[in-house]
């Protein structure tokens, strides 16, 4: 079995999510252990890719507020749908993977756990991206779909510091329950990786810097809209 830390943040405003994930990967080499971060959002909100133009994305969801990601990808609402965040330090083998394989091996994992509750999922063999930019419009190639549709996707940055994975997933409105599924992701991760769990809390030091990330970068329109 191999250490797991799991943090349970329950809901947060946009801003403030993406603050805690920057600082998850900025400490990742401090906490030595692989992280899974389940969270929520205190409000409806749309997350777009670190690349992405601000004025492009702003007219293809009427969503709000907008915050720029620290990873890649494409627009992604976050109205209704589950997200999750995995960090890895430099020294997991995740670490290694390149991006593709670590795309896919987050993938197989979340669509295993929905197999466990008998959800028939698969990975997509290639891309059905009908409009670019748009996350959950179409699918690339690994997503997890259900019936033919996409229903989660994932982007990720990776620098010294670590790899971080952001992931989200949108389930079927009032069929699937969130709490079944992180149970069966959970037991997932123990047959699949040997994940050995412990809860966590962010310590004073990662508080203070997503703190100051939410109030200097990602709670800042100077950053969101910087192109």
């Amino acid at each position: 079995m191999t250490p797991w830390g799991l943090i349970r943040s329950g809901a947060g405003a946009p801003a403030w999510n993406m603050a805690v994930d920057e600082a998850l990967l900025e400490g990742a080499e401090s906490l030595q252990i692989p992280i899974l971060r389940l969270y929520s959002w205190s409000e409806p909100a749309a997350t777009f890719g670190y690349f992405q133009k601000f004025q492009e994305v702003a007219h293809w969801t009427h969503l709000r507020p907008l915050v720029r990601r620290p990873t890649g990808g494409g627009l992604v609402p976050h109205d209704a749908d589950w997200t999750y965040t995995l960090v890895f330090p430099p020294e997991h083998p995740w670490y290694s993977l390149k991006a593709e394989q670590s795309y896919r091996q987050a993938h197989d994992w979340v669509a295993e756990s929905f197999r466990e509750l008998k959800v028939a999922t698969e990975l997509a063999a290639c891309c059905a991206k009908e409009l670019p930019g748009r996350c959950f419009i179409g699918a690339e190639k690994f997503d997890v779909l259900a019936n033919g549709k996409k229903i989660a996707g994932a982007a990720q940055k990776r620098n010294k510091a670590g790899l971080l994975i952001q992931g989200s997933i949108q389930p079927p409105r009032n069929q699937w329950r969130r709490q079944k599924w992180e149970e069966a992701f959970f037991q997932t991760g123990r047959t699949k990786f040997g994940c050995e769990w412990s809860d966590l809390q962010l310590s004073p030091e990662l508080l203070d810097r997503a703190h100051r990330l939410n109030e200097e970068k990602y709670g800042q329109a100077s950053y969101n809209e910087r192109r």
